[in-house]
C-alpha cells in the first residue's frame, strides 16, 4: 500500500462502485473518512434507502458502515487485510436522518491478525452501536484471484 496520508486527509474511496464508499454507487453509503491520528473519522447520516423498520436503520446497513470504516484503518496501518469477523451490538435504534458521528481504531496485532473497534455516536454524544472486527493481512493476490474466478 501507498504511504500513510497525513492527519486530517481525506481518505480515497476503496472503488468506485464500493457498496460503503463508492461515488459512482447509487445504492451506497458514500461515506467519507478521514485520518485522525492513529483512529479514522465520519459522519454518517442513514437515508431512506438503508430503512429497515420505518424510521430506523437496517442493522445491515449498519454493518456495512462500520465494516466499511475499519477498511479504512487499512490506510493508516499500511498493509492489506480482509475481515474475518465482525460483531455488532446496536445499544438504541439508528434513525434515519440523523447525522452520527463514527470513530475506528487498531487495537492490537497478532502476526496477521489486527484486532479493530468502532463506536457510532449520536449528535448529543450517546453511544448508539459499536462494533469490533477481526482483519487478516493478505497479499494482493489475494484480490486478482477473485477478478479471475
Amino acid at each position: 500500500m501507498s504511504a500513510c496520508p497525513p492527519d486530517g486527509a481525506l481518505l480515497p474511496p476503496h472503488a468506485a462502485r464500493c457498496l460503503g464508499c463508492g461515488p459512482d454507487n447509487p445504492h451506497g453509503h458514500h461515506l467519507q473518512v478521514r485520518r485522525d491520528g492513529e483512529r479514522v473519522v465520519a459522519t454518517h447520516t442513514f437515508d431512506k434507502r438503508h430503512m429497515g423498520a420505518p424510521g430506523i436503520a437496517h442493522g445491515g446497513a449498519v454493518a456495512t458502515v462500520f465494516d466499511d470504516l475499519f477498511g479504512f484503518l487499512l490506510f493508516i496501518v499500511g498493509e492489506l487485510a480482509v475481515t474475518r469477523s465482525l460483531q455488532i451490538e446496536y445499544l438504541a435504534p439508528v434513525r434515519l436522518g440523523v447525522p452520527y458521528a463514527l470513530t475506528a481504531g487498531l487495537d492490537r496485532r497478532e502476526g496477521r491478525r489486527m484486532h479493530v473497534s468502532a463506536h457510532l455516536h449520536a449528535p448529543h454524544g450517546r453511544e448508539i452501536a459499536t462494533a469490533t472486527a477481526l482483519f487478516m493481512t493478505v497479499t494482493v493476490e489475494h484480490f486478482t484471484r477473485a477478478l479471475e474466478t
